[in-house]
């Protein structure tokens, strides 16, 4: 008798800690448990109801299949997707979909999508993403109205397009973080440098830094001149105006910076010779 009712006991207590973490998932997503039941029974009837619903109940189906899930017993919730006509993988769209949308006011951003199709491609957005959309209406270059007229097809394309910009804006950051932090790192290892040595190091950079910059003009620069030239001379049109505010701008940089530093306009002026290029001359 003793052993019955310790095991009696620890039953209870189990199911009392199961009933506590299924309601508390009920609770993080929104989900309203079926007759305040957790009941798993009753949870997948309501799913069952929620799918023959509208489209826009995808995010309640979602919630209930999370929420069936943590109901479950090991080992039961595929018996009972295969009872509801689910595969696991489609499953699994629908509960990422109630977590992905759990907090957004939902309203705009369903009747932009306007299915469940729509509203799973949009699995890829990140939350900042998200609530730019329903806060502004765009992300980007991507717009709630543009989604409520976009075929699935569209919507794809231009959410993977919005997603390579984003990551190739994060990718640039995480360039210039680097690059800022081999720049300490250099400043770092010049403070260790006895005092004769740190003019040194500071030419050869500022010489490296002259270098780069040069090779930009030269080449980037120039090849975006040339390509304009190209289409004026095939299609017609001047562009030489927009060229020669893009060579004042720079030559106005470069006076700005002789002007700063009490530079004169010519280096032989100073005593320089191309061959102290990164030298004290």
């Amino acid at each position: 008798m003793d052993s019955m009712r310790s095991e009696a006991k620890q039953l209870a207590l189990a199911n009392a800690q199961q009933e506590s973490m299924v309601r508390a998932v009920a609770e993080q997503l929104g989900y309203s448990l079926p007759a305040d039941s957790i009941d798993p029974d009753l949870i997948q009837r309501d799913i069952a109801a929620n799918m023959r619903r509208s489209v826009e109940a995808c995010l309640e189906v979602g919630r209930g299949l999370r929420v069936l899930k943590e109901a479950c017993p090991h080992g039961q919730f595929l018996p009972r997707l295969e009872t509801l006509g689910l595969e696991p993988r489609v499953a699994q769209k629908f509960m990422a979909t109630a977590v992905k949308f759990a907090n957004a006011s939902s309203t705009p951003l369903l009747l932009a999508a306007g299915n469940q199709t729509k509203l799973f491609e949009m699995l890829v957005l990140d939350d900042e993403q998200i609530e730019e959309l329903e806060l502004t209406g765009q992300t980007g270059e991507l717009k709630l109205d543009d989604i409520a007229t976009m075929s699935v097809k569209e919507l794809r394309a231009a959410l993977r397009e919005e997603r390579a910009e984003k990551e190739a804006a994060e990718q640039l950051l995480a360039d210039k973080n680097g690059q800022l932090d081999e720049l300490r790192k250099k400043n770092r290892r010049i403070k260790t440098v006895p005092p004769d040595e740190v003019l040194g190091e500071l030419l050869k950079e500022t010489t490296s830094l002259g270098h780069a910059a040069a090779a930009q003009i030269e080449g980037h620069l120039r090849q975006g001149f040339v390509a304009i030239a190209d289409h004026h001379e095939q299609q017609g049109g001047d562009s030489t105006a927009f060229m020669a505010g893009i060579a004042a701008m720079l030559q106005d940089t470069l006076n700005r910076l002789r002007g700063e530093f009490g530079l004169p306009d010519s280096p032989t002026d100073a005593g320089w010779s191309p061959d102290e290029s990164g030298t004290e001359g």
